[in-house]
C-alpha cells in the first residue's frame, strides 16, 4: 500500500481477552505491522474486565464493546457510527471465528472475510447439539452464501480447501500463513529429564488430556517424564482432574499465563511439543516450539498442522492417540531422531516471519483497496522445507 490507508479489523476479542489465542495474535501483529507502516488501523472487538473501550496501543486503536455474542452488532453499531463521523474506511477485515461479523450489513467498504479455520469438528466440542447444529448451519450454508462476492484470506492451503467444500470460489481466496515471533536467546538447554511440552488455550477442542495419556501411557517405561503445559483457559480445572484421576498428577505442571520469557525458557527446554487439538487453522504452537529446535507431534486431520508441520522432516503426523504416544515415545528414546527434526523443524519456522505475513497483507489490502475483483493468492513459504 503506498498511500496512508484506514482498515478496520472485527474481532471477536483481542489478545488480552481471558479466551484470546492464536487469532487474536495474528490480527494484532499484523495491525501492528500496518500500524507502524503509517497505515490507519482500528480493531473492534468484545469488552472485557480490565480493558479500556477505547484504547491505542502500538499506534493500533482498539474500540471494545459487547460480550460473547453481543459483540456483534456492537462492533457493526460502532464500526458504523464510526464511519458516519470520520468517512469510510478503505478496507474492512471481517475476522469469521464461527460465526461472521455480517459487516456488509453495516458498510459499503470493501471487506475481507478472514478465516482461519473450519469449525465443523469443533461445534459439538464446545456446544451442546442445538447450538452446535445452529453455528454449523450458519458456517456453512449462510456464510458462504452471504459473502459469495467478497475476499477471503486464509492462514493454510488446508482451511482454503474446506472452504472450497462449502462452495468457497477458490479464485477469491488469499493464502496468508501466520509469522512466528523470534525465539528469545536465554541460553536455556534441554531439561535432563525426558519432558513433553504443550503451548495453547485451556479449551476442549485443544484436547489437552491427549497429552496427559501419553505420559500416563509412557511413564512406566521413560522414567522421569513430565508434561509442562503452556496456556490458561476456562478448561482448567477440567484439565486438573483428568491428570488426578490418570494417576499423572504430580507429573502434570498446568503453568497458567507466563510471561513471554518464561514461556521461551519452557519452549526451549522441552524434547517433544504435542499438538493433540480437534483442528487448527496453522498450528503457531508447532511454530514457535520449532523455533527453539522442538519437534512437534500432532494428529494428520487436524486441518492446518499438516502444513506447519513437515510429516517426517520437522516432526510426525500420527492417525490417533495409539500412534501419537508410540511416535512419542519412539522419540523420547532416539536423541539423533528428535534432534535431527528439531533442527529441520527450527530452519523450517525462521522463514515464518512477521514482516513477510504483513508483506503479503499489504498486497492484499492494496488490491481490495482499488476495489478490484477477488484473486487467489497462495503464501510460499510452506513450499521450502
Amino acid at each position: 500500500m503506498g498511500s496512508r490507508v484506514r482498515l478496520a479489523f472485527l474481532s471477536w476479542r483481542d489478545f488480552t481477552h481471558p479466551e484470546g489465542g492464536g487469532a487474536e495474535h495474528y490480527i494484532e501483529t499484523i495491525a501492528a505491522q500496518l500500524a507502524a507502516a503509517g497505515h490507519e488501523v482500528t480493531i473492534y472487538c468484545a469488552a472485557h474486565d480490565g480493558a479500556a473501550p477505547d484504547e491505542t496501543k502500538e499506534g493500533v486503536r482498539y474500540r471494545r464493546a459487547g460480550g460473547r455474542l453481543t459483540v456483534y452488532p456492537a462492533a457493526l453499531r460502532a464500526l458504523r457510527r464510526d464511519e458516519r463521523r470520520h468517512g469510510a474506511y478503505d478496507v474492512v477485515v471481517d475476522s469469521q471465528n464461527g460465526i461472521p461479523f455480517f459487516s456488509p450489513l453495516a458498510t459499503r467498504t470493501p471487506v475481507i472475510v478472514l478465516v482461519h479455520h473450519v469449525h465443523r469438528e469443533q461445534w459439538p466440542v464446545v456446544f451442546g447439539p442445538v447450538a452446535a447444529r445452529v453455528g454449523w448451519f450458519v458456517e456453512s450454508r449462510i456464510a458462504p452464501r452471504f459473502y459469495r462476492r467478497n475476499q477471503y484470506a486464509t492462514v493454510s492451503s488446508r482451511t482454503r480447501d474446506e472452504l472450497t467444500e462449502l462452495g468457497v470460489d477458490a479464485g477469491r481466496i488469499a493464502v496468508i500463513h501466520n509469522g512466528t515471533d523470534a525465539p528469545l536467546a536465554l541460553n536455556v538447554g534441554r531439561s535432563m529429564d525426558p519432558t513433553i511440552v504443550v503451548l495453547g488455550r485451556l479449551v476442549p477442542h485443544k484436547r489437552v488430556e491427549h497429552a496427559i495419556d501419553v505420559v500416563a501411557r509412557l511413564r512406566p517405561t521413560h522414567p522421569g517424564l513430565r508434561l509442562r503445559v503452556i496456556g490458561h483457559g476456562w478448561w482448567h480445572d477440567r484439565i486438573a482432574e483428568h491428570a488426578l484421576a490418570s494417576g499423572v498428577a504430580d507429573d502434570v505442571a498446568l503453568l497458567g499465563f507466563v510471561d513471554d520469557a518464561t514461556k521461551h525458557a519452557e519452549l526451549a527446554a522441552g524434547w517433544v511439543a504435542l499438538a493433540p487439538s480437534v483442528k487448527e487453522g496453522w498450528g503457531l504452537c508447532v511454530v514457535e516450539a520449532a523455533s527453539h529446535g522442538v519437534p512437534t507431534v500432532a494428529y494428520r486431520d487436524a486441518g492446518g498442522l499438516s502444513e506447519s508441520i513437515v510429516d517426517g522432516a520437522t516432526g510426525v503426523l500420527v492417525e490417533d492417540l495409539d500412534d501419537m504416544t508410540r511416535q512419542v515415545s519412539r522419540l523420547l528414546g532416539d536423541a539423533a531422531a528428535r534432534e535431527g527434526l528439531g533442527a529441520q523443524a527450527r530452519e523450517y519456522a525462521a522463514q515464518f516471519t512477521w514482516a513477510s505475513t504483513a508483506a503479503y497483507w499489504r498486497e492484499l489490502l492494496d488490491h481490495t483497496a482499488r476495489r478490484r475483483a477477488p484473486v487467489a493468492m497462495t503464501d510460499a513459504r510452506s513450499q521450502r522445507v
